[in-house]
């Protein structure tokens, strides 16, 4: 095979890929063990905290600001939501599109769900909304080309900017 792509090889990725795929029948999901694990926000990059639902970074994202936004109770699909979770999920996936605008100054913004393995879920049994800012020109040759993203600010940095504008345009959850 001749395969000329360019690889960067990542080899952080490895714990986290452990992490989801190792993980046995009744343990909980990587989202209920960031959210049960007592750090702090600044640590899990936990960037809201509602009654229900939270949202957090994601640590491989797409773009600058790339987060995503769950119910706190594991379930993985739509049709297992409790009404009062499903209105504050899709609140809070509102919120962070506004957020995604007026903090981060996006152009565009692409919101996904993938609900099951087959469907791309990395964590197929605690279902999640991925909210991802987009600029014009945000796809260059470097996802062309070499198969690489080009994150231009640390993702810590980014969920202090979003966490504060959460707070400041919608109060303390």
């Amino acid at each position: 095979m001749n395969d000329r792509r360019t690889r960067l090889w990542a080899g952080w990725r490895q714990q986290y890929l452990d992490s989801t795929s190792s993980r046995r029948d009744g343990e909980p999901s990587i989202f209920s063990r960031i959210l049960e694990s007592g750090l702090t926000d600044d640590d899990t990059l936990i960037v809201r905290r509602g009654e229900r639902c939270f949202a957090l970074m994601n640590l491989h994202p797409y773009s600058a600001g790339h987060l995503m936004v769950l119910p706190k109770r594991e379930v993985a699909d739509l049709s297992g939501l409790l009404a009062a979770e499903s209105a504050e999920l899709w609140s809070m996936v509102a919120q962070a599109v506004g957020l995604m605008k007026s903090a981060l100054g996006a152009q565009g913004v692409n919101v996904g769900i993938n609900l099951g393995s087959a469907a791309g879920g990395s964590v197929p049994e605690h279902l999640h909304i991925h909210v991802v800012p987009r600029w014009s020109g945000d796809v260059n040759f470097m996802g062309s080309t070499a198969e690489t993203r080009v994150i231009p600010e640390a993702i810590d940095v980014t969920a202090t900017r979003i966490r504060t504008a959460w707070s400041i345009e919608f109060g303390d959850a």
